[in-house]
C-alpha cells in the first residue's frame, strides 16, 4: 500500500459510471470516499448512460483541457417506431401510428448515411449553449429555439443485432468529441420514416481508456480500505499516442522548470503538433510543441511536479 498522503496522488482513476447519476455526482461520491478534493472528469456522460468515466486525480487535473485522444465508442440499444423529446427512452415518449416495420437489410442500408462526417443539430436536452443559456435549461421551460448543425465524425456504426419482430436492436458506435449517440439513433429513424430512440447506452471507451480497466463505485469504496496510489492510472497513459522527446537530466530539470529547450539538442521527431515529453528516469513529465521558427521547444504544460530551479543556461 502507497503511504503518500491523497492529496499528493496523480493519476487517472477510470470509473463505470453507474445509471441515473451524473458525472459531477460521481465526483462528489469520489470525493466522499477518497477523501480528495482534486478531482475532474473528461467525457460527460449523460445521467441514464453507464460506462467508462476517466477521473483526474490530483495534478493531472491540469490536462482535461488536453487530453490527446478525444474519440469515444459506445454500445447503444435502440428501439424503433417511437419518439421522445430527449431522442432517448427516458423522456416524452409518444408512439407512431401505421409506420412502416423495417427489415434488417432496411436497417443495414440506412446506416451508411451516417458513417464519415455527418451534420448533427444538437438535441434541446444538451448542454450545448445558445444566447448563453444551456438547452436543457431552455427545454425545461417548454422552449425550442433553433440549433445551428455541427460537423461530427462517426468512425464505426455497426449493427450487432436487430430483431425484425420487436424492432429493436444494439449498434455499436466509435465517433469523434461531441457526437451524439442519441441523435443518431433519431436521425436514423427519420430516415426510415418510423422513429426511433434510445433505450439504453453504454460507454465502451473514451480518452483512450477502456470498460475492463474500470471500477465500480462499490468496488472502489472496498478497495479504498486497502490500496493506495496503486488504484491509480498513470497520467502519461493518455498520451501515449503523441510522439515522444526524450530528455536526460539536465534538460528534464529545464523543461520542469519552463525552459525552453534548443530543438538542436534533443531529439525531437519531425512534427509540428504536440509531443509528449519523458524525463530522464522515463516518466511522463509534460506536453511540449516545437517551434522550429525559433528553434526552440515550447512547454505546453508541465504535468509532474516541478524541480528546484538549475543555474540560467540555455536548453
Amino acid at each position: 500500500m502507497s503511504s503518500l498522503p491523497r492529496e499528493e496522488w496523480n493519476g487517472i482513476l477510470c470509473i463505470d459510471k453507474p445509471q441515473a447519476f451524473t458525472s459531477f455526482d460521481v465526483i462528489a461520491k469520489l470525493r466522499g470516499i477518497l477523501h480528495i478534493r482534486r478531482l475532474g472528469h473528461a467525457g460527460t456522460l449523460d445521467p441514464m448512460a453507464t460506462g467508462v468515466l476517466p477521473v483526474l486525480v490530483g495534478r493531472a487535473t491540469r490536462a482535461c483541457d488536453i487530453l490527446p485522444d478525444q474519440d469515444k465508442a459506445y454500445m447503444a440499444s435502440f428501439q424503433l417506431g417511437l419518439v421522445s423529446d430527449t431522442q432517448d427512452i427516458w423522456g416524452s415518449v409518444s408512439g407512431s401510428a401505421g409506420v412502416p416495420r423495417i427489415s434488417r437489410p432496411q436497417l443495414e442500408q440506412a446506416l451508411g448515411a451516417f458513417r464519415g462526417q455527418i451534420q448533427q443539430i444538437p438535441p434541446m436536452f444538451s448542454a450545448v449553449q445558445v444566447g448563453g443559456q444551456r438547452l436543457y435549461d431552455l427545454a425545461r421551460q417548454g422552449m425550442e429555439v433553433e440549433r445551428q448543425p455541427r460537423t461530427v465524425e462517426v468512425r464505426e456504426l455497426e449493427l450487432l443485432s436487430f430483431s425484425q419482430e420487436e424492432q429493436s436492436g444494439v449498434l455499436e458506435i466509435s465517433c469523434s468529441k461531441g457526437t451524439y449517440i442519441r441523435t443518431i439513433i433519431h436521425d436514423i429513424g427519420a430516415a426510415l420514416g418510423c422513429g426511433a430512440v434510445v433505450t439504453a447506452l453504454r460507454r465502451t471507451r473514451a480518452a483512450g481508456f477502456g470498460i475492463g480497466e474500470c471500477l465500480t463505485l462499490r468496488q472502489l469504496q472496498h478497495l479504498s480500505e486497502q490500496a493506495g496510489e496503486e488504484l491509480l492510472l498513470p497520467l502519461g497513459r493518455a498520451f501515449e499516442g503523441l510522439p515522444a522527446v526524450w530528455l536526460d537530466a539536465f534538460r528534464t530539470r529545464l523543461f520542469l522548470n519552463g525552459v525552453p529547450l534548443d530543438l538542436r539538442r534533443v531529439r525531437c521527431p519531425d512534427v509540428e503538433g504536440d509531443v509528449r515529453v519523458m524525463g530522464a528516469d522515463r516518466s511522463f513529465l509534460g506536453v511540449a510543441r516545437p517551434d522550429r521558427q525559433r528553434g526552440t521547444l515550447q512547454t505546453v504544460k508541465i504535468l509532474a511536479a516541478r524541480q528546484p530551479a538549475t543555474s540560467p543556461m540555455k536548453g
